[in-house]
């Protein structure tokens, strides 16, 4: 059973999010009270996946003891499927990002789970075998119905086989010369 952490633990950690963020030893990832319920990132990740053009984001980057003070009343608007993200940070920085768990999912593109399913969006397991039927793909099948690409194909394949027989003469040249000075050894040895 995969656990989150509530409120509580993250409102009494904060600065330490912030400061793992910063360091990169951590990525997005959700709490809440017994389920996933808002997600943290960081102002980059929302920023890099167009965050300011898919939500209405207050100008104003709220401090982390304000944060503390009321990630209640964000978490509860979360619940209730109201409120902006909200852009939070150190020194007026915008630094990190807190979004319901819909909206997270709004941001990134994917789909919502069916009603009553628990499902963290910042864990994502894909399926990766093949679909029955699938086949492997071809270079050749790739670049047949692009003439760019089937020219570039042809490209690469002429240079590597100038390549190898460029490698196979000079492999050859050197076995002759090799033979050769074997050969004279062997004639000033009889001497």
């Amino acid at each position: 059973m995969t656990t989150w952490l509530s409120v509580g633990v993250v409102r009494g950690d904060l600065a330490g999010i912030l400061a793992r963020f910063r360091g990169g030893h951590t990525w997005a990832f959700s709490f809440g009270d017994g389920a996933p319920e808002v997600v943290v990132l960081t102002y980059d990740e929302f920023e890099d996946l167009g965050g300011e053009n898919k939500f209405a984001v207050p100008y104003e980057v709220v401090g982390v003891t304000e944060v503390a003070r009321r990630l209640e009343e964000f978490v509860e608007a979360a619940r209730s499927g109201g409120g902006a993200p909200v852009v939070w940070g150190e020194y007026g920085e915008p630094e990190a990002v807190l979004l319901s768990t819909a909206q997270y999912r709004e941001l990134r593109g994917d789909d919502q789970p069916p009603a009553g399913v628990v499902d963290d969006p910042t864990v994502r397991v894909y399926a990766t075998e093949p679909l029955p039927g699938s086949r492997p793909l071809d270079l050749d099948e790739l670049a047949a119905d692009d003439p760019l690409t089937r020219e570039l194909l042809d490209e690469i394949r002429a240079e590597k086989k100038s390549e190898a027989e460029k490698k196979s003469e000079a492999e050859k040249k050197s076995e002759a010369e090799n033979r050769s000075e074997a050969e004279n050894r062997s004639e000033s040895d009889g001497r």
